[in-house]
């Protein structure tokens, strides 16, 4: 149950980064809303991880994938186009995840 829940932590992540960037410093409500809401469900969900995933792989695969959809959204909605050297780092943090799930005997599943 915990990589599940480590995936709507996730979700919640990226929602409330991406509704931080439109609510403009916090100017636009319902963006700063859905942002704060998404936040506080994001570390709910992240601390029900925690009881089941040890904090450094769950901390590694939520942060690393949070990092790499974020950057894909923000390159589609806002055009924000990263750089070579961004996307080969972004596919180092993305392997460093699969190699977690799949090699560590610490990923708790």
């Amino acid at each position: 149950m915990g990589y599940w829940y480590l995936s709507v932590a996730i979700v919640a992540e990226v929602i409330g980064t991406m509704a931080l960037k439109a609510s403009n410093g916090f100017s636009h409500l319902v963006s700063s809303t859905i942002c704060v809401v998404s936040y506080a469900t994001t570390f709910y969900f992240l601390s029900l991880v925690l009881k089941t995933v040890p904090v450094g792989v769950a901390y590694a695969i939520w942060a690393g994938m949070g990092i790499v959809l974020i950057a894909v959204i923000s390159a589609v909605i806002y055009k924000e186009l990263p750089d070579l050297p961004a996307v080969l780092g972004m596919g180092l943090i993305l392997s460093g995840v699969l190699v977690i799930n799949i090699f560590s005997k610490t990923s708790g599943h």
